[in-house]
This record gives structure tokens, C-alpha cells and sequence, in this order.
């Protein structure tokens, strides 16, 4: 994924609580799970991400 991309989806994701993870982005999610910049809510039946320490800071936020 590149810089862009994922700056981009970390932005969506710190605008809201937690973001729904959408069909078919599964995949993308999951990617910045890895990365450590979001973690995932696998306990609801529609999974939602929440933003790290790691993803706040990769965005330049304090």
C-alpha cells in the first residue's frame, strides 16, 4: 500500500470513534492492523477500526 493510501484511510479513521470496515477493504484494514496503526473490532457482527498511539503519531497528530 502506498503512503498516500494509507494516510488517506488513517485520516477517514481518526475523523470518527471507529470506522466500519467495508466490504470488500477487508483486506486494506487488516494491512494497517499489521502495521500497527489501527486495531480492528472483530466482537461485532459489522467489525469497525480504531486508530493506535502508532496510527495517530504516523499522521503527524500529538
Amino acid at each position: 500500500m502506498k503512503k498516500e493510501e494509507i494516510i488517506s484511510l488513517l485520516e477517514v479513521i481518526n475523523q470518527q470513534m471507529s470506522s466500519s470496515v467495508l466490504g470488500g477493504m477487508e483486506e486494506t484494514y487488516e494491512e494497517l492492523e499489521r502495521l500497527g496503526f489501527i486495531k480492528i473490532n472483530r466482537d461485532a457482527v459489522q467489525w469497525s477500526a480504531a486508530m493506535t498511539p502508532a496510527g495517530i503519531e504516523y499522521l503527524g497528530h500529538d
